[in-house]
């Protein structure tokens, strides 16, 4: 899983796909507040990191603070070699095509290129990209895949300084815009969908390129830098912000999708998925 501090509390960016905490039932949002018997609320996030992680085949328990549970929950997860898949396409009996994109990698580009190319022999004209439980990865592979969707030039994220003496950078899509307007496309969002995903999510949305359902995104959108200090140490500060093309703030805001669909627990126990089913349901009525 992807871990990271939201208001100075230990928090669960997204479980990845096919991991022993997504198997466990972790969730994106979960607030960790101990990690076997040790309180997190003094720890960094590699301290933390540092003792979630261990010889496969050993438990550790999680005491996390989840929305809508009243009392804290103890969750134990096995730990296991990850080796975490990028992608994955279904080709559906209705006619609906489905991406799941896991990460940002070096090579989410090349595969989602392959990913496209099977969509268009499928025939199929509805798609959905399922961007949730993404934490994100490289902006460049965000950018590269706008790219088939958008015109040249058009902007696809802005990276605003907190120096207000620096000028703002913006990266463009390279036009590859393989589609016209008879493309149905729906993308998926949740908790979990964070940085690159909010980045590629936002920017299609903003230009009508797709409708976005699920949950509110994470709302990661800062930029970081590392400053050595000494030896032992170094300081990681904020030096600037994402902002989709019309300006919005990805880390003041996230992303809300266009039509809300929660993920209860009881879908999780019956392995329902409204999400999907409601983005099913507006691409065959649109």
């Amino acid at each position: 899983m992807e871990v990271g501090m939201t208001d100075d509390v230990l928090t669960v960016i997204a479980p990845l796909k096919d991991t022993p905490a997504e198997k466990a039932g972790v969730q994106a949002g979960d607030k960790i507040i101990a990690i076997d018997d040790t309180f997190t609320a003094k720890l960094t996030v590699d301290e933390s990191v540092n003792l979630i992680r261990g010889e496969g085949g050993t438990p550790v328990k999680l005491t996390i603070v989840r929305d809508g549970e009243k009392e804290p929950i103890e969750i134990e997860i096995i730990r296991g070699r990850i080796e975490i898949p990028t992608i994955k396409t279904t080709s559906r009996d209705d006619g609906i095509f489905v991406i799941e994109l896991y990460s940002f990698t070096a090579t989410s580009p090349a595969l989602f290129k392959n990913a496209l190319r099977e969509f268009i022999k499928s025939g199929d004209n509805r798609l959905v990209l399922d961007l949730r439980n993404n934490p994100g990865g490289y902006l460049d592979a965000a950018v590269d895949i706008a790219s088939w969707f958008l015109p040249v030039g058009k902007i696809v994220v802005r990276e605003t300084s907190r120096d207000p003496a620096l000028e703002e950078k913006v990266y463009r899509s390279k036009g590859y815009d393989i589609f016209n307007k008879n493309l149905k496309f729906v993308i998926l969002i949740n908790q979990g969908s964070a940085s690159a995903s909010e980045i590629l999510a936002g920017a299609l949305s903003e230009y009508g390129k797709a409708t976005l359902v699920g949950e509110k995104s994470f709302g990661k959108g800062s930029v970081q830098e590392l400053i050595p200090i000494d030896k032992n140490s170094s300081l990681k500060i904020t030096v600037a912000k994402w902002l989709t093309p019309n300006g919005v703030s990805i880390s003041k805001n996230g992303l809300t999708p266009d039509i809300k669909v929660e993920f209860t627990k009881e879908d999780f126990e019956a392995k329902k998925d409204p999400q999907l089913e409601k983005a099913v349901e507006v691409l065959k009525n649109m």
